[in-house]
């Protein structure tokens, strides 16, 4: 659609298809910013891709074609994508820096040492080597009960020096550490 007079040069043509873009849009978006934003793409890949259009073919067909092609890819895309407005899935990918670690672990390590060595034990034993409490008890010569008060009462004493609120857990990757820290443990192997 070039009136008499009209530069050949294809770019200085695109304004004048942006309102039969814009209605094409959208029909297809049925929303306003969305339709836009497409119609800002198809100019944005027109323009960078003007040695593709052939010279004597209809502009606006080829402008037309862009802004469907890039509509349905990204619906397509779309498709592919997981909804994720709460952040659940998001945080499980995520990891966390390994300074936060090291700093955790250098606090555990400090409130671990400060446990009674009968808690420690116990802890080590059951938590951290993964041992029963029946096996624990038989490598300690005590009973099972007097290990489950220990192992108990070093987690409690431990998340009172780390500051951790009812329920709150540790924040670590080290997994000894967290074993030592879990709330409860099996009985038996």
């Amino acid at each position: 659609m070039t009136t008499s007079g009209a530069s050949s040069d294809p770019r200085d043509q695109l304004v004048d298809h942006l309102p039969a873009l814009r209605a094409f849009a959208l029909s297809l978006t049925r929303e306003g910013s969305a339709a836009d934003d497409l119609v800002q793409d198809t100019i944005v890949k027109a323009w960078t891709n003007m040695e593709k259009f052939q010279a004597g073919t209809n502009l606006r067909a080829w402008l037309f074609t862009i802004l469907r092609n890039t509509f349905y890819s990204a619906r397509r895309k779309t498709k592919r994508e997981v909804s994720d407005s709460d952040g659940i899935h998001a945080a499980r990918q995520a990891t966390r820096p390994d300074h936060d670690g090291r700093l955790a672990l250098k606090d555990f390590r400090a409130a671990f040492s400060r446990l009674p060595d009968e808690q420690r034990e116990a802890l080590i034993l059951v938590g951290a080597s993964g041992f029963s409490y029946e096996e624990a008890a038989g490598m300690t010569g005590v009973a099972v009960g007097t290990v489950k008060s220990r192992a108990n009462r070093g987690r409690r004493k431990l998340a009172e020096l780390l500051h951790l609120e009812s329920g709150e857990e540790l924040e670590m990757t080290d997994q000894a550490t967290l074993a030592v820290m879990a709330q409860s443990q099996s009985t038996s192997r």
